[in-house]
Formats: structure tokens, C-alpha cells, sequence
């Protein structure tokens, strides 16, 4: 399921959300490369990112900006090749519609959760909050719809959880509230998606 064959051109007419969130960001990237830097926290703050400190709270809207800005090009690359290998299936398995749902849902889980448990000032960007709840939602599919899942797709899904999480806790700078709380997100969407789908059938 992650070995990805495709030519551009087949990838986009089969993933077209995927394609165009990893578009998104990329474009959002190059223009605050332009404007001045991904890196600098002023620009940061410019075009969407996430931010808090004591008695100060974020505007609704960054919950949902920050999950396409990205700081420096390592980051970008990082969360984009995540999107590109291991979330394009899962728009074929839920179908375009459900799967942005999906996508931004997790995200603004993993925003919500970094924001009510940072103790200190902090500005927080990325996709990875929504690429954990892909994690989940595959996770989540592999418990519950194992005719949609074959064997050697559920151990890659349990293995990427298992080294996510590690990752998570051992590297620097790297949000582990985002994650859990886009990794939970991806669990409970999943969960009302199938809930929704079992009444429409």
C-alpha cells in the first residue's frame, strides 16, 4: 500500500486532496522564503503560525493556518514526504471527502492539545498533528476494518506508531502534544466517519 509507482501525473488524478495540501504548504513555504524567512518567528507569526504565553491565547483561525506552515525546508520536506508515501492511500480508502475532513480535523486536534498543555511561550507549526492522525486513522482501520487492511500494511502502520512516538519524545524541539493530540484526533474522526457511513448503509 506504500509503495508509491505512480508517475506525477498519476499521482495527482489519484490523490488529488493529497496533492494539493502538499502544494499548499510547499507554496505558503516559498512565500514566506520570499517575504523573509520560514525560520524567523516574526514571519512565522505573519502567516499563520501557532502561538501562546501566559494569559495570551491564539486567534481560532491559526488552528487551522498553522497546519500549512512549515519551519525551514527540512521540516517541509520531512512532513511532505509523510504525505506523499503513507497518507495518499488513505484518500482511496476514504474517499476525497472524508479524508480532508480527516486531514484537518487531526490537525486542529494537535494544535488544541499543544496550545492547553505548553507550559511556556511557544510558536508551533506543521503538518505532522494531521500526518499523526493518518497514523491513527490507519491504526484505527487495522483494528476495526481488517478486510480493508492487508497483513504487511497493518505491521508498517504499527511500526511507524511505535518509532513516531519514540521519535517524538527523544528529539529536541519537536512537538509531542501535536502529535498525540492529531493521533488521537485521527482515532475519534475515523471512529464518527464509520459511525456516519454504518447509518448511511
Amino acid at each position: 500500500m506504500f509503495v508509491r509507482r505512480e508517475s506525477l501525473k498519476q499521482y495527482i488524478k489519484l490523490y488529488p486532496v493529497n496533492a494539493s495540501l502538499i502544494a499548499i504548504q510547499l507554496l505558503v513555504w516559498l512565500a514566506m522564503e520570499w517575504y523573509g524567512s520560514s525560520r524567523n518567528n516574526a514571519t512565522l507569526l505573519e502567516f499563520g503560525a501557532m502561538y501562546g504565553a501566559p494569559d495570551l491565547q491564539p486567534e481560532l483561525w491559526r488552528y487551522v493556518t498553522a497546519i500549512f506552515v512549515h519551519i525551514g525546508f527540512e521540516h517541509l520536506l520531512f512532513n511532505s514526504f509523510a504525505m506523499y508515501v503513507f497518507a495518499a492511500p488513505l484518500e482511496r480508502l476514504l474517499g476525497s471527502g472524508r479524508y480532508i475532513l480527516l486531514y484537518v480535523a487531526s490537525g486542529i486536534a494537535g494544535n488544541i492539545v499543544s496550545a492547553w498543555l505548553q507550559s511556556g511561550p511557544y510558536i508551533g507549526a506543521g503538518a505532522s498533528g494531521a500526518i499523526y492522525g493518518v497514523y491513527g486513522a490507519y491504526l484505527f482501520l487495522s483494528v476495526f476494518r481488517k478486510d480493508l487492511i492487508d497483513y504487511q500494511t497493518k505491521q508498517t502502520v504499527r511500526t511507524i506508531v511505535i518509532v513516531g512516538l519514540v521519535y517524538s519524545i527523544i528529539v529536541p524541539r519537536v512537538d509531542l502534544y501535536a502529535h498525540a493530540g492529531g493521533f488521537a484526533g485521527g482515532l475519534l474522526a475515523s471512529a464518527l466517519l464509520a459511525w456516519t457511513v454504518r447509518l448511511r448503509r
